[in-house]
């Protein structure tokens, strides 16, 4: 099997790996506190990956010294506010709805590069970003106005926002120069063992109050699969497909996501898709294609047409 192809296969699955945190986190959290099962994923990951990315650890380990502070701030955006928040949404909401509204964090991530970082917004990505926004919000008043204006809303639907937002902080953390020169599986474990550590006090406090440390089998399951499926396999697959076939090309990936995971929500959660689910996919869908796009993949596609012959 050719490089390339394998990774047009990657790119079949690997929508699927990236929706099923939540799907299976929905599952898991009748059973296991979020908090705890933040710490379990994240440290569970960091631990199966660290024997390969040792020598990388060890090459950088000045870096990661002098960054401790900035480490520890992507890792709590990421696998804390955005990592144990979701699953503490979860309790709180469906599964369909949290997928609709974590799909709005690329338009998210343009409004911080463009509040933090000076990056130039040019108007297709300004209507992609109000009409992402426009979409989340009819999605967290479920369609209706009277809602938005008596600020009656879901805690689930907002914990979703607030972990789309720190996601969206702690993508573009990531981005700076400092961890770009850092190997992707070195950066994981570092990251992903710094959130697990950020998480040990409110585990602690978890399992004091309610005792609910994974002892089942099903428990163990839903754990394996959010650590080599919806972290490890994700990651790994994800980045093979930038490697072979490009970044763009890769982005394409995440705008199966959305309609993937509701489908599995419906299939696997017996959730029930409504029509305001429908109008908020539309628009969060229309605003995150229309903001981030990659305009290069078009013209490639015109060239190629034109270059076909008659």
């Amino acid at each position: 099997m050719s490089p390339k192809f394998f990774a047009f296969l990657l790119m079949a699955v690997c929508p699927f790996l990236l929706a099923s945190n939540i799907i299976i986190g929905a599952v898991a959290v009748r059973t296991i506190e979020p908090f705890t099962l933040a710490f379990l994923r994240w440290g569970g990951a960091s631990l199966v990956v660290l024997p390969f990315a040792w020598k990388m650890l060890v090459d950088h380990r000045h870096m990661f010294r002098d960054q401790w502070k900035l480490i520890l701030l992507t890792a709590f955006m990421g696998m804390g506010i955005s990592g144990s928040g979701v699953y503490m949404a979860l309790k709180h909401t469906s599964a369909t709805n949290g997928t609709l509204i974590y799909s709005s964090s690329p338009v998210i991530i343009i409004l911080f590069e463009w509040m933090f970082r000076g990056r130039k917004v040019s108007l297709r990505e300004v209507i992609g970003i109000l009409l992402g926004f426009v979409g989340v919000a009819f999605i967290v008043c479920k369609g209706h106005l009277e809602t938005l204006l008596s600020i009656r809303f879901s805690s689930g639907d907002l914990l979703f926002v607030a972990a789309a937002i720190s996601w969206a902080i702690y993508t573009v953390l990531s981005k700076r120069k400092i961890f770009q020169s850092v190997p992707t599986l070195a950066m994981f474990a570092i990251v992903g063992i710094a959130g697990a550590t950020i998480q040990i006090p409110f585990v602690i406090w978890e399992n004091v109050v309610s005792d609910t440390w994974p002892s089942h089998a099903e428990q163990f399951l839903s754990l394996a699969g959010m650590i080599y499926f919806s972290s490890i396999g994700a990651l790994l697959a994800y980045q093979y497909i930038i490697r072979v076939l490009g970044p763009s090309t890769a982005g394409l990936v995440m705008y199966l996501m959305p309609p993937l995971g509701i489908l599995m929500a419906v299939v696997f959660l017996g959730e029930i898709f409504r029509a305001f689910h429908l109008v908020g996919f539309i628009l969060v869908m229309s605003g995150v294609l229309l903001a981030t796009f990659p305009l290069s993949l078009l013209k490639k596609a015109r060239a190629s047409a034109v270059a076909l012959p008659e």
